[in-house]
């Protein structure tokens, strides 16, 4: 497509103010306008269908992340401005057809990852992973939106019967074992791509947090409770409270998610911190409830060093603090370290691959400009000379990389970049 005048700007003014680092300015006009270039497809009924790359399918998460850099650039460009409505309707249509599915096709043709899939599939569906964050991203976009906007033209019936749907569906997985719906079973996979427990998952106890199958890496949770997506949702809870409230004028939905937003935030107080020997007291990636917890973190957002970048803490706070330190050292089973980059990874690709994502992330979360420069360094040295952010790497051999085709973290990375050319750090 063509792009946005807006986006056109940017790419224009970038020409002159990274003019000084040749590497880096291909990289961001490869980078920033990415999504709109190739994962984006404008579809007859009005709506925008995003895809993630080399893999056809829309995820709820990923399609927010691909666009969210572009929405300070929308409030005066009606071109982007149908752009981003149409994904916010098309994230709204797929919420009403299954709250429970993660990734869905273009239309209902039933191309799915694995047609072995014990999950309750239909032809919409690509997969059915419950992920707690794939409800949460496409609130964040609306409100993030609306904000950057003043348009509502968004909060329409189906985005309505959306948010209920959503509120709906995390007060049931408060108490998953005795009420939820959802199994998973993948046969035949390795454990992160299955539930355990006939599909149902290892048992949990009540908290008041809310129960994930799946983390955003859409490897399978340890334990029930993730946290950093229980985080995500008492922020979105926070949004529906307040479009409910302000646009929909429905008093009922808003108290509805105020009490459940002061459920989960109790929960994650009471359950889900840890006082680590090296660290002091850290937030914990997971827990069950029953006094069991998972210490790490994953590359994928929502993580723990993402926290400030959705908004539940900042990083001012003590025992987000303690926690960053946790997950940017070698406690984190999944913090590597090599030749050219050091970061954190995931289980969701080989042992010892640090991801772009956890690298920009790291610098969209610090508050020193020596950190985000050294990082911005790491991630320029790093990408294989492809023109490109990837999902993993070896960080002694970047030519060794996943995904060659991965838009989030192209997304993730220019924004880091224009952030940091807005604050005159590169």
């Amino acid at each position: 497509m063509n792009l946005p005048a807006s986006i056109v700007q940017v790419l224009k003014d970038a020409e002159q103010r990274l003019a000084h680092r040749p590497k880096l300015l291909r990289l961001f006009t490869n980078c920033f306008p990415n999504t709109l270039q190739t994962t984006t497809k404008l579809l007859d009924d009005g709506t925008t269908f995003v895809f993630t790359g080399d893999i056809p399918a829309m995820w709820l998460r990923d399609s927010v992340e691909q666009v969210r850099h572009y929405i300070p650039f929308a409030k005066d460009d009606p071109e982007l401005q149908r752009i981003l409505e149409g994904l916010i309707r098309r994230q709204m249509f797929y919420i009403n057809i299954d709250p429970y599915t993660n990734a869905f096709n273009e239309e209902a043709n039933g191309r799915h990852y694995n047609d072995g899939d014990q999950s309750g599939m239909t032809p919409w569906m690509w997969e059915r992973k419950y992920e707690l964050d794939s409800l949460c991203f496409p609130v964040q976009l609306a409100h993030m939106y609306w904000k950057a906007t003043d348009r509502t033209d968004i909060f329409d019936t189906a985005c309505y019967q959306a948010l209920s749907s959503i509120v709906d569906v995390m007060i049931t997985e408060q108490r998953h074992m005795e009420k939820s719906p959802y199994r998973f079973v993948r046969p035949g996979f390795k454990e992160t791509e299955t539930l355990q427990n006939e599909g149902l998952g290892m048992p949990v106890n009540y908290t008041g947090m809310t129960w994930s199958a799946f983390r955003p890496s859409d490897d399978a949770c340890l334990f029930g409770y993730n946290i950093p997506s229980n985080m995500f949702a008492v922020v979105v809870l926070g949004h529906i409270r307040e479009i409910a409230e302000t646009v929909f004028k429905d008093s009922g939905l808003a108290a509805k998610a105020d009490k459940l937003r002061g459920e989960i935030d109790f929960g994650i107080r009471t359950y889900g911190t840890v006082n680590h020997p090296r660290h002091g007291t850290i937030y914990a990636y997971e827990t069950d409830g029953f006094g069991n917890h998972c210490l790490m973190d994953d590359a994928g957002t929502p993580g723990l060093l993402s926290i400030p970048y959705f908004g539940y803490a900042g990083t001012d706070d003590p025992i987000y603090r303690n926690t960053r330190r946790f997950a940017l050292s070698k406690d984190n089973p999944f913090y590597f370290e090599g030749k050219y980059a050091k970061g954190i990874g995931s289980p969701h690709t080989p042992g010892g691959y640090v991801w772009h994502m956890a690298l920009s992330m790291q610098a969209l979360t610090a508050d020193s400009e020596q950190e985000v420069k050294e990082l911005i360094d790491m991630l320029v040295n790093t990408d294989a000379d492809t023109g490109f952010m990837h999902e993993g790497f070896h960080p002694d051999d970047p030519a060794d990389f996943s995904r060659e085709w991965f838009a989030w973290s192209n997304s993730l990375f220019a924004m880091l970049i224009y952030q940091s050319m807005e604050k005159g750090w590169v």
